[in-house]
C-alpha cells in the first residue's frame, strides 16, 4: 500500500493543467444547449409558445396536442445538435439526480426506421418507483411510479442526450422527489406574498422566491484519491494527522488560483454557460484545495434545477482534469468544511426585491413587512430549520472552523436592530400625527441608509440578512437546495398568510388605518421573535448559555434535529398550505433517518478494515524493525543495553499499547454495529449509531493518527494530509 501512495504522489506531481481553448465569449456560449425561450420562440408556432408561456407564467396545463408540437420541435433541435437520445431528468430523494436514456429510434412498417419524439413520451414516463428511496410509499413489488414534465425549467442537452426537467410522484400520487413539493412551496409564497403586497401596489400579480446558491468544494488529485479507501467510499478522510502547515496562514482564502484549478475552473464554466447555469464568481476559499464558484441569481425552482446538474457536471469535468471533486461537508478534520450558502428573496412582477429598500416610507414599510415577517418565520420554525440542513455529514461541519452552529439566530446587523427597537416602542393602536412623522421620517425613511453604509457580515450566523437577501448559510455542500427553499418558502408563506389575517381584523374590526394595522402587528411580531435576533459571536459555551436562556433550540445531532420534521406543528403547516401530506412528510423523516444509519454503518466498516488491514500491520511491521533493532543493540552492549535503546523501547510499547486499543475497540465497534442492526425502530437505531457508535470512530481515529506519526513515513500506508490538501 505504501507503494502505492508514493505512486500516486509521483504522478500527482508530473500532471500538467489541461489545455483549455475558449473559442467564443461566455455570452455566446450561454444557453446553446437549452431550449428556452428564444430556442422555443423560433421553433414553435404562435399557439405552441404562447402555451408554454402561460405554463411558465401562470401555471396552467399544456393541451396534449400542443404537446405533440412540441415534442417534435424539441427532438429536431436536439437532432440538429446531434443527440441521439433523450431522458426524462428527476431529483429522487436519493440528494442527486436521475435519468433512464431512450432512443429517438423508433421502427416502422417494411422495416425501416425514424428519429421519434411524441408528445405522450415528452409529457410522462413511467420509471421504477420502488428501487428508489421512498419512505415506504411504494413496496417493493409495487414498481409503478411516473416522472411528468416540468416545463418551468426549459428541457437542455448534455452529451448526447436530451434532458426533460421532471417531477416524480407514485402511482398513488405522492412525491417522491425534491422538486414536487419545492413547486408546492412557490405556488404558496407567491400566493401568500402577492395578497400582502397589494397593501402597497394593486399591480402586483406575481411574486417570484429568487435563489443564489454558493457552492464550496474541494479537489483532490484522482490517483491520490485512489490511494485513500476512505475517500472513495464515504467522501471524506475517516483518519489522517493534521498537516502542521493547514490554513493558519490564511494564504489560500482568495489567493492566486492554482494553475490546474483554474484550468478545471474554465473548462467547467464552458459547460455551465452551454447549459444555461449562469456561474459568475470564482475563488480559493480558506481551506488549502478548497473553492468555491458563485453563479447570478435566478428563479429558485430553475437555481435548484441549476445546483443538482452543475454537481454532475463538476464530476464529468474533474474526470478530464485528473481530479475528485469532494463535496463531503468536512472531508479534512481541523480545516474549513464546505457549505452551500442559499441566498433568498422574493421580487414581484413589477420588478421590485421585497426584501430591498425603495425611495418612499411606503416603499420601505413594505419591505420591513417582509423582512420582519420572515423574522418571525425563523423564529417560530427553529427547530424546523435546523432540522432541514440535518445531515450526518453535515453534523461534522456546523459549528466548526467558522461554520454556523446548530443554534439557529438571526443575524440583521447594529443598525437594523436599532430600527426594530424603535418600531417595537410604537403605539399600540392609532398612531398620532407626531408618531406618523417620526416614523416616516426618522425610522422608515432612514432604512436605505443603513443598508448602504452599515449591514454588516457575520460568519457563524446560520441565517443572516445581508443588504437585500436573507442567507442561509448552515446549508451542507453536499445538500440539494430544494430542501431548504422548500422550507423557507413554505414558512414564510404561511406567516404572510397569519400577517394579512391579522392586519385585516385591526382594520375591520378595530377600525385602524392600513399603515397603523400593518405598525401594530410588525410591533407585536418584533417583540415575539426578539430572541432569535443574535449579532455576536456564535462560537462556545457563553452563546450556548445565552441560547439556552432565551429557549433557542441546540440540537446538535442529526437523529435528535430530525424530530422537528414530523412534529404535528410541522405536519399541520404543509398540509394546510399544500407542501406536502402526512405521508409526504412521514416518508421523508424515515428516508433522512435510514440514510444517516447507513452512512455511519458504511464509515464504520470502512475504517474497520483501514484500521486492521492497513494500519496495524504497518505499525507491526514497523515495531519489528524497531525490536530487531534493540535486538542487535543487546548484542553489543548487553546488559547496558536499556540505556543506549531507551527510545526505541518506548517506542515498541507505545505502538503495542495502541495497537491494542485500535484492535479491542474495533470488535467493540462490531459488535455495537450488530446490536444497533437488530432495532427495527429507525430513531432507536439512529441514536444508538450516533451515541455508541460515532464515539468508537473518534477513539479508533485519534489512535491510527497518533501511530501514524510514531511510524516510518516511508511505511505509511495512505496519503497524508500534507500530500492531500497542498498537492495540485
Amino acid at each position: 500500500m505504501s507503494t502505492l501512495r508514493f505512486f500516486a504522489i509521483k504522478e500527482t506531481l508530473n500532471r500538467k493543467p489541461v489545455e483549455i481553448i475558449e473559442g467564443k465569449r461566455r455570452s455566446e456560449l450561454f444557453g446553446e444547449n437549452v431550449f428556452n425561450k428564444e430556442t422555443m420562440r423560433q421553433s414553435l408556432t404562435k399557439d405552441a409558445f404562447e402555451s408554454v408561456n402561460n405554463a411558465i407564467e401562470k401555471g396552467t396545463k399544456i393541451d396534449r396536442g400542443i404537446a405533440n408540437q412540441i415534442a417534435q420541435s424539441m427532438k429536431d433541435w436536439a437532432l440538429s445538435k446531434g443527440v441521439t437520445h433523450y431522458t426524462h431528468w428527476f431529483q429522487p430523494l436519493t440528494g442527486t439526480t436521475a435519468e433512464k436514456h431512450d432512443a429517438f429510434f423508433e421502427t416502422i412498417d417494411g422495416g425501416g426506421a425514424i428519429e421519434k419524439l411524441g408528445g405522450s413520451q415528452l409529457v410522462q414516463q413511467e420509471p421504477d418507483a420502488s428501487s428508489f428511496p421512498n419512505g415506504g410509499i411504494r413496496n417493493t413489488f409495487e414498481a409503478r411510479g411516473y416522472t411528468a414534465w416540468d416545463p418551468t425549467s426549459p428541457a437542455f442537452i448534455f452529451g448526447k442526450t436530451l434532458c426533460v426537467p421532471t417531477v416524480f410522484v407514485s402511482y398513488t400520487g405522492e412525491a417522491l422527489d425534491n422538486k414536487t413539493p419545492l413547486l408546492r412551496a412557490l405556488n404558496a409564497i407567491d400566493n401568500a406574498s402577492v395578497a400582502v403586497c397589494k397593501y402597497f401596489d394593486k399591480n402586483v400579480k406575481k411574486v417570484n422566491a429568487s435563489l443564489g446558491w454558493e457552492q464550496e468544494y474541494f479537489l483532490i488529485d484522482s490517483a491520490l484519491v485512489s490511494s485513500r479507501p476512505d475517500i472513495q467510499l464515504t467522501g471524506r478522510t475517516l483518519l489522517g494527522h493534521s498537516s502542521a502547515k493547514g490554513q493558519q496562514l490564511d494564504d489560500h482564502y482568495f489567493g492566486t488560483i492554482p494553475s490546474r484549478a483554474m484550468s478545471y475552473m474554465r473548462d467547467l464554466e464552458i459547460e455551465c454557460m452551454l447549459l444555461g447555469i449562469p456561474v459568475k464568481t470564482r475563488h480559493n476559499e480558506v481551506a488549502p484545495n478548497q473553492f468555491e464558484l458563485a453563479p447570478i441569481y435566478e428563479e429558485a425552482n430553475l437555481a435548484v434545477d441549476h445546483n443538482a446538474l452543475l454537481m454532475d457536471v463538476m464530476n464529468k469535468v474533474a474526470e478530464r482534469h485528473n481530479f475528485k471533486v469532494l463535496f463531503h461537508e468536512k472531508p479534512f478534520k481541523g480545516v474549513n468544511g464546505s457549505g452551500k450558502h442559499n441566498n433568498w428573496s422574493l421580487s414581484t412582477n413589477t420588478g421590485v426585491n421585497l426584501l430591498s429598500p425603495g425611495k418612499t416610507p411606503m416603499s420601505n414599510l413594505q419591505f420591513l413587512t417582509f423582512f420582519i415577517n420572515t423574522i418571525k418565520a425563523v423564529h417560530d420554525n427553529e427547530e424546523l430549520v435546523r432540522a432541514t440542513i440535518a445531515s450526518a455529514s453535515n453534523d461534522h461541519r456546523l459549528g466548526a472552523n467558522e461554520a454556523p452552529p446548530a443554534i439557529i439566530s438571526v443575524f440583521i446587523g447594529e443598525q437594523l436592530t436599532n430600527v426594530l427597537k424603535e418600531l417595537e416602542n410604537v403605539t399600540n393602536g392609532k398612531l398620532s400625527p407626531k408618531e406618523k412623522t417620526d416614523l416616516k421620517l426618522n425610522v422608515v425613511g432612514k432604512i436605505p441608509e443603513i443598508l448602504l453604509d452599515n449591514t454588516d457580515r457575520n460568519r457563524t450566523s446560520p441565517f443572516a440578512f445581508t443588504g437585500n437577501k436573507f442567507e442561509f448559510r448552515a446549508v451542507g455542500s453536499l445538500a440539494n437546495c430544494a430542501n431548504p427553499m422548500t422550507l423557507i418558502n413554505s414558512i414564510v408563506a404561511k406567516q404572510l398568510i397569519e400577517f394579512k389575517e391579522e392586519v385585516d381584523v385591526l382594520i375591520k374590526k378595530k377600525e385602524l388605518k392600513k399603515d397603523e394595522a400593518i405598525f401594530n402587528v410588525l410591533r407585536e411580531y418584533i417583540k415575539k421573535s426578539s430572541n432569535i435576533l443574535f449579532e455576536g459571536n456564535g462560537y462556545g459555551e457563553a452563546w450556548e448559555k445565552e441560547a439556552e436562556k432565551r429557549g433557542l433550540s441546540n440540537n446538535k445531532t442529526t437523529p435528535k434535529a430530525l424530530k422537528a420534521k414530523v412534529s404535528e406543528k410541522t405536519i399541520a403547516m404543509y398540509g394546510v398550505l399544500g407542501v406536502m401530506n402526512r405521508v409526504e412528510v412521514q416518508s421523508r423523516y424515515d428516508i433522512e433517518m435510514e440514510e444517516y444509519i447507513l452512512r455511519i454503518q458504511i464509515e464504520a466498516r470502512v475504517l474497520g478494515d483501514l484500521a486492521r488491514n492497513h494500519i496495524v500491520p504497518t505499525a507491526i511491521k514497523y515495531q519489528n524493525t524497531l525490536i530487531n533493532n534493540v535486538q542487535g543493540l543487546k548484542e553489543i552492549y548487553e546488559a547496558d543495553f536499556k540505556r543506549v535503546a531507551h527510545a526505541q523501547l518506548e517506542l515498541i510499547e507505545d505502538i503495542s499499547k495502541r495497537v491494542d486499543i485500535i484492535n479491542t475497540t474495533v470488535s467493540k465497534m462490531i459488535n455495537k454495529r450488530k446490536e444497533a442492526n437488530q432495532l427495527s425502530d429507525l430513531e432507536t437505531k439512529a441514536t444508538m449509531y450516533c451515541e455508541e457508535v460515532i464515539p468508537m470512530l473518534e477513539e479508533i481515529r485519534y489512535h491510527c493518527d497518533k501511530l501514524e506519526l510514531l511510524v516510518d513515513d516511508e511505511l505509511w500506508p495512505l496519503p497524508k494530509y500534507r500530500e492531500l490538501l497542498f498537492t495540485t
